[in-house]
């Protein structure tokens, strides 16, 4: 069953409060959480996929949802990355606790919303701070 929501708790380090550097927000290579996602070509380096996301207000927003598989030619990286999420980070001022939803709403569209906060919901299947959320919503 695909997913059709996902959650992520943001940590300091994903909104940029450790003033440390990173290249997006690292997404688990658990299947339950990377079938969300669409799907890459392994046999191309740094594959990538532009998800347009709709927010509460109808703004668009372009994140890239990354393999950063350069392991597999010749490099030391193998890990799915979150990207270009910083100025939705800043226009709603998140801080780590605070929980980014996203939700398949069809093959090609996709929305984002956020939570302040944790709390729980009815879940499925949970790997670090990552949900994948079941039922009809």
């Amino acid at each position: 069953m695909k997913a059709q929501i996902v959650e992520k708790v943001l940590s300091a380090n994903d909104t940029g409060e450790t003033g440390g550097h990173q290249s997006g927000i690292l997404v688990p290579k658990d299947p339950a959480i990377l079938d969300f996602f669409p799907r890459l070509n392994a046999s191309v380096k740094n594959p990538r996929a532009v998800l347009n996301v709709l927010d509460r207000m109808g703004h668009q927003w372009s994140f890239n949802f990354i393999h950063y598989n350069n392991r597999f030619f010749g490099g030391t990286r193998n890990e799915f990355r979150l990207t270009g999420m910083t100025a939705f980070f800043r226009e709603f001022n998140l801080k780590s606790g605070d929980v980014v939803i996203l939700r398949q709403v069809s093959p090609e569209h996709m929305n984002i919303e956020y939570r302040r906060g944790s709390s729980s919901r009815r879940v499925l299947k949970l790997t670090g701070t990552w949900k994948v959320i079941e039922g009809d919503f």
